[in-house]
């Protein structure tokens, strides 16, 4: 619509002007060249505009015959430039594709007809990993480190490698190289913070996990368990150090970070009960029972009533039965301690009730263990223990990377490497972390009715 107006405009002033030389003819004479010329003033303005028209055209034309080697030069490497960028492409597309000979090939013709060797580098590189020709790789990648604007992607190219190679101290090398360059980059992030914690060195992994959930690379529920992990390793470090209030504050903080978890909360109460305050170590294990009731607070909560009677502690289990009663780690708890003060009744109807709530070898085991301690009935026990033998096995801090269990929990994995990744669960795989040692010395612990008596 604009258009047709301004187009409509123009034809109304082109007739305008006809119409004021109509009205207004006047005359012009001029002598040039010995001639005389003489004629009206809308023709000799019509003659101008078509030698202007004129010039106009040959100079176009001569302007076009002296560019013509340039353009044609232009045009060449337009069209160079396009086969390459379609090569580039079509490579490109084959490493997606897995097509490793394709991919081979473009980079070749894309690298012949482009002078650009950071996108050439890139695809030559990726080709030669297809084609599983890792020193070829490693060249291309060491290539795009000379330049500014390739040197991120040659960095992630190595670090690719080496995580695939199992380097973990090159990949951490590489890492901190790439951080320097793209300090805020997500997966970076994600990566060094996990190979940081993979080296021990819980410090520096602590502050590149705070990082790496700003940059939203790690959940927020995530990052507080394995910041809480970190934490517990720093104070496993630092009582290593002989720095018990350093290992107290960071175990403080790590319970204090994730309340219910139960690592955390096991390493706190324990360093209370070894400065001398039991009560604040009784404390922090019933506040963890209330959101997760476990085997190993339950051993922590024993070590902290070891000089109490029997009877005194039971009471106390109680206690701690009653904030969780339909549990079956609060029935098996209470079932050992009533078994310690040798009130058989109350054993058997919370074993029975453990039992009913969930079937498991431990079970099955405390009471054959029973049996032994209260009559003395070998063959009742050896029934238990047949059982036990083909019952569900009890949940073990198990690796969800690898399958491995441990013996107890560790933030690193000792079979995969893995950091904070064991939970507690029913293990799917039959492969144990114990050493021959630890195996000999379980081996020879006496039984709970073997204590009893």
């Amino acid at each position: 619509m604009i258009r047709a107006l301004w187009f409509m405009a123009k034809v109304a002033i082109v007739i305008a002007i006809a119409l004021w030389f109509v009205d207004n003819p006047g005359n012009v004479s001029f002598e040039w060249l010995g001639y005389a010329v003489n004629t009206s003033v809308a023709m000799f303005v019509l003659a101008l505009l078509v030698v202007v028209g004129v010039v106009v055209v040959l100079y176009k034309i001569w302007r076009g015959i002296r560019n013509a080697p340039g353009s044609f030069r232009r045009y060449s490497r337009s069209r160079r430039r396009e086969r390459g960028y379609k090569a580039l492409t079509q490579g490109m597309v084959a490493v997606a594709a897995g097509d490793a000979a394709t991919a081979k090939k473009m980079a070749q013709k894309a690298d012949g007809l482009l002078n650009e060797p950071p996108l050439t580098m890139l695809l030559s590189a990726q080709a030669a990993q297809l084609m599983g020709d890792d020193k070829a790789a490693r060249h291309y990648f060491h290539a795009m480190l000379e330049r500014p604007e390739t040197a991120f992607l040659g960095l992630r190219g190595l670090l690719t490698q080496a995580l695939k190679q199992g380097d973990r101290v090159e990949a951490l090398a590489l890492a901190r190289r790439a951080q320097q360059l793209q300090p805020n980059t997500p997966w970076l992030l994600a990566t060094l913070y996990d190979l940081e914690a993979r080296a021990g060195e819980w410090a520096a992994a602590e502050g590149t996990l705070q990082n790496a959930v700003q940059a939203g690379a790690v959940p927020q529920d995530e990052g507080r368990r394995h910041r809480a992990t970190l934490l517990l390793e720093r104070s496993f470090e630092a009582e290593r150090r002989g720095r018990a209030d350093s290992a107290l504050y960071h175990a403080q903080a790590a319970h204090e970070l994730v309340p219910g978890y139960v690592p955390a909360a096991v390493r706190m109460a324990r360093l209370q009960l070894r400065g001398g305050h039991p009560k604040k170590a009784s404390k922090v294990v019933e506040r963890a029972w209330r959101q997760q009731p476990h085997p190993e607070l339950a051993e922590v909560y024993r070590e902290i009533l070891d000089t109490y009677e029997p009877l005194a502690r039971v009471k106390l289990f109680e206690k701690l039965h009653a904030h969780t009663p339909n549990h079956v780690e609060s029935h098996v708890a209470l079932a050992r301690a009533a078994l310690d003060a040798h009130l058989w009744g109350e054993a058997r109807n919370h074993l029975t009730k453990a039992l009913e709530l969930q079937p498991s070898r431990r079970v099955y085991q405390l009471l054959a263990d029973l049996e032994r301690a209260e009559h003395g009935d070998e063959d009742a026990a050896r029934a238990w223990l047949i059982q036990a033998a083909s019952a569900p096995a009890d949940p073990a801090w198990t690796c969800t990377s690898c399958g491995a269990v441990s013996p107890s929990w560790a933030g690193l994995c000792g079979n995969c490497g893995t950091f904070d990744s064991f939970d507690w669960k029913q293990p799917s795989l039959a492969l144990h972390l114990t050493s021959p040692e630890q195996a000999a010395s379980n081996a020879n612990l006496p039984t709970l009715a073997q204590a009893a008596r």
